[in-house]
C-alpha cells in the first residue's frame, strides 16, 4: 500500500526540474525548426540562371492588393460552402432513413440495408464522384454533392443506429404501454433521444464533409482549391503559388476550426443536458471512435438486459 501511494504521489523538486528542462529543450528545438524553415523560404533561389526572390518577398504577395483577386477567391469559398451546405442537409436526411431501415425488425429490410451501407462505406468518395459524373452526367456540382450525401449519409446513419441501440429498452416499453405502435415509438420517443445523443458526432462528421469538398477539384468543380491553386495559379504563374497556398490553407483552417469549435461546444452542451459543459463529459470528436464507443455501449446495455 505504501509503495502504491508513493507511485501516485505529487512529483518532487527533481521531477519538476527535469520536466521544466525537457519543456525548455523542446521549445528551443521547435523555435529553431521554425527559424530554419523561415530562413529557407525567405532565401533567394536560382532557377535557370535567374535569381528569384524569397517566398516572403513583397513581389510574391502584391496580387492580394487587387480587390478582384479577393472577389475571385470569395467565389471559390462560396462554392465550397454551397456544396457543403447542400450535402450536409442531404447527408443528415439520408442518415435518418438509413438508421430507420438498418434498425428495422424485418430481416428482409435490415439485411439488404446493411449490405448497401457496407458497400457505400467501402467505396472511396472520389471514385464515387467520378462514377456519378461519368455515368449520370449530373455536372460537377451535383457529382460532388451526391457523392458526399451518399458517403456521409451512411456514416451518420450508422451513428444514429448506434444511438438507437444504446437507448434503454424501457423507453420503447413505456411507449408501447401507452398505446403507441412500434414505428410510432421509434419516431416519436426513441429517435429524438438518439439524435440528441449523437448530435456532436454528426456535427463532427459534417466537418469532415466540408473538408472532402476539396475532392471536387478533380471533377472540375470550382471550389476553393481549384479557384486558387489552379485558376489563379495558372493565370499569375508559379511566382505566386506559395502565397496562394498560404491563403488557401488559412481560409480552410479558419472554416474548419470554426466548425470544430462548434462541434466541441455542442458536445459539451448536449453532454450536460443543455447547460454548461462538464469536464470529461464531452463525446469523442472523431466520428469513427465515437461510433465504436456508442456500439460498445449498446452491446453492454443489451448484455445487461439479458
Amino acid at each position: 500500500m505504501s509503495g502504491s501511494s508513493v507511485l501516485f504521489d505529487a512529483p518532487g523538486p527533481k521531477a519538476r526540474r527535469n520536466s521544466l528542462i525537457v519543456s525548455i529543450v523542446a521549445a528551443v528545438l521547435l523555435i529553431a525548426l521554425a527559424v530554419w524553415v523561415y530562413l529557407i523560404l525567405a532565401a533567394p533561389r536560382q532557377s535557370g540562371g535567374i535569381t528569384l526572390p524569397g517566398m516572403f518577398d513583397g513581389s510574391r504577395w502584391d496580387i492580394f492588393s487587387d480587390p478582384e483577386v479577393w472577389q475571385f477567391i470569395g467565389r471559390g469559398v462560396l462554392a465550397t460552402l454551397q456544396a457543403a451546405a447542400v450535402a450536409a442537409v442531404g447527408a443528415v436526411a439520408l442518415g435518418v432513413v438509413f438508421s430507420l431501415l438498418r434498425s428495422s425488425e424485418q430481416a428482409w429490410i435490415r439485411v439488404p440495408t446493411a449490405w448497401l451501407l457496407e458497400f457505400f462505406r467501402g467505396m472511396p468518395v472520389l471514385l464515387m464522384m467520378l462514377f456519378i459524373l461519368l455515368v449520370a452526367s449530373t455536372g460537377a456540382f451535383w457529382a460532388v454533392v451526391i457523392a458526399l450525401i451518399i458517403y456521409n449519409g451512411t456514416l451518420i446513419g450508422e451513428a444514429l443506429r448506434a444511438g438507437l441501440a444504446a437507448l434503454p429498452r424501457g423507453q420503447r416499453e413505456a411507449a408501447l404501454s401507452v398505446g403507441m405502435r412500434y414505428f410510432q415509438s421509434k419516431i416519436l420517443v426513441e429517435f429524438p433521444q438518439a439524435f440528441r445523443q449523437m448530435l456532436p458526432i454528426i456535427v463532427a462528421q459534417l466537418v469532415v464533409l466540408l473538408k472532402d469538398t476539396s475532392l471536387g477539384y478533380i471533377v472540375g468543380y470550382n471550389e476553393l482549391i481549384r479557384t486558387t491553386m489552379n485558376n489563379l495559379g495558372s493565370f499569375y504563374g508559379n511566382r505566386y503559388m506559395f502565397s496562394l497556398f498560404v491563403v488557401t490553407l488559412g481560409l480552410y483552417l479558419a472554416i474548419n476550426l470554426s466548425l470544430s469549435w462548434f462541434a466541441r461546444w455542442l458536445s459539451r452542451r448536449t453532454a450536460s443536458g443543455g447547460g454548461r459543459g462538464k469536464k470529461g463529459g464531452a463525446a469523442p470528436e472523431d466520428p469513427d471512435q465515437a461510433l465504436l464507443l456508442a456500439q460498445a455501449n449498446a452491446k453492454a446495455a443489451a448484455s445487461r438486459q439479458r
